[in-house]
């Protein structure tokens, strides 16, 4: 299923869900990837404190691809968008 985030509160609850979602812990995801369990809380739980690499491994840890297509401007407008 595809989702649109719109904000890193959003972005924040999509990664946690889908860690709970595969019943992995954050131990189990960093471990994966070659990444400190703190940093795998911290994109849970403020992922605009954390590098692109590091989301880049937590996506990679989750089976999840990041998708880039152009921002259609009426829709951001509605929700709010931050990005």
């Amino acid at each position: 299923m595809q989702m649109t985030v719109f904000t890193l509160k959003q972005l924040a609850t999509v990664l946690k869900a889908r860690r709970k979602a595969l019943k992995l812990t954050q131990k189990d995801v960093a471990a994966l990837v070659g990444l400190l369990p703190k940093t795998v809380s911290a994109l849970e739980t403020d992922p605009g404190r954390c590098s692109v690499e590091s989301l880049r491994l937590l996506l990679v840890a989750l089976k999840l691809e990041l998708i880039l297509s152009p921002k259609d401007e009426s829709s951001s407008m509605l929700h709010g968008a931050e990005w």
